[in-house]
């Protein structure tokens, strides 16, 4: 798989798709020698660079469109929610316009899958607030790609005028009344009869599952949102029996992490449950020696690159220094932009929400979370 890599595109429209003006619609033209660059699966998303105030400036976004449109109509559409203060969030819904072009990376992530017009699936996403973006894309492929599939979308709110891209999950419904069934939940506004009212934590949830969605009907379920929103579906679902393997979770504005910190081995160094090891105390994360000092080595492009990295900075901060064309965006651990695999050494990480416990079996790792705990470590890009 070719390593992502910024393309220029014009935007076509920026268009508000909430009702009180907090989030809007991005649509760029890709053209057609850059289609292949901006394939995607649904779920996943695009990095913005941008340069303000004399520094560049990253954000990731998903994409809310489907694959269809960019083969069809050379679109890729965005979701942005408006932050009071965000760098490019607030240009979006403020200066950008029909005719301006952007700087996208190519799609990345793990989010979504490939559907299967031969398959019969009930699907079921948790969303909450711009947890939506990347939902939105999924069912409406789904619905799409397999017709003897259904979809059921939970998707909370603090009220209904903040909830985004309504009028297209509307649209959507009336086209597949017997394959969508979409509930909202509002945490500060009155809800209809029959239906809970409040955040959709594990209470809410399990109310749901009672009254609407027993998890046993589901085959595969799609959670993005706030971290205390996903975890406390993962927690849910798993006290039903559901197969984590069934969980696709994203995460959308993470909260701090208190205890997790990840240690990867090289590729191949060991398997199953040695391969990462968890460690369980902050304390105990503090004692994990790193060393003084270390050289890493990248693998990118083809060329190996190699300088030294000083106590406590990341594996991201060494690769920056040398190669600035290396692919990153969140710096937090969620986006999963900047993902290696580590073929020699070994590296610990302090959030590992962007990769599986299969990935991280694999030596995958995050390099703006990595620290090396050895003298040598080299990663590879080329090999993801």
């Amino acid at each position: 798989m070719a390593r992502p890599r910024f393309h220029r595109v014009r935007v076509e429209s920026v268009t508000p798709v909430a009702a009180d003006g907090s989030a809007v619609e991005v649509t760029c033209l890709v053209p057609d020698e850059l289609t292949g660059a901006f394939a995607f699966t649904p779920g996943q998303h695009v990095t913005v660079r941008l340069p303000v105030d004399g520094r560049q400036i990253r954000r990731s976004y998903s994409l809310c469109s489907t694959p269809r449109e960019l083969v069809g109509r050379g679109r890729l559409r965005l979701g942005v929610r408006v932050v009071p203060g965000g760098a490019f969030s607030t240009y979006a819904a403020g200066e950008l316009a029909a005719g301006d072009q952007l700087e996208l990376l190519s799609p990345v992530g793990t989010f979504g899958v490939r559907f299967d017009p031969a398959r019969r699936r009930h699907y079921a996403a948790v969303a909450a607030g711009s947890g939506i973006t990347p939902v939105l894309s999924l069912v409406a492929t789904a619905l799409e790609t397999e017709p003897g599939s259904r979809f059921t979308v939970l998707y909370g709110n603090r009220a209904a005028g903040s909830a985004m891209f309504t009028d297209e999950l509307g649209d959507l419904k009336d086209r597949h009344p017997r394959r969508l069934h979409l509930v909202h939940l509002f945490s500060r506004e009155q809800p209809r009869v029959g239906l809970p009212r409040g955040r959709l934590d594990r209470d809410t949830l399990e109310g749901l599952f009672a009254r609407l969605l027993p998890p046993a009907e589901v085959d595969e379920w799609f959670v993005c949102g706030p971290a205390g929103m996903v975890d406390g579906t993962r927690a849910a679902l798993a006290g039903h029996g559901v197969d984590p393997a069934a969980v696709h979770t994203e995460l959308f504005h993470p909260g701090e992490p208190a205890r997790e910190s990840r240690t990867a081995p090289a590729a191949g160094a060991a398997s199953g449950a040695d391969a990462v090891d968890a460690v369980d105390a902050v304390d105990a994360v503090d004692a994990v020696d790193a060393v003084d000092a270390s050289e890493v080595s990248v693998v990118m492009d083809g060329r190996v690159t190699s300088v030294p990295l000083e106590p406590g900075r990341t594996v991201l901060d060494a690769v920056m220094a040398a190669r600035p064309d290396v692919p990153y965006s969140c710096q937090t651990g969620v986006c999963g932009t900047c993902r290696a695999r580590v073929v020699e050494g070994r590296v610990r990480m302090a959030r590992t929400w962007a990769l599986s416990e299969q990935d991280r079996t694999a030596g995958d790792i995050l390099t703006c979370q990595a620290v090396p705990l050895t003298a040598r470590v080299r990663i590879d890009f080329d090999v993801l």
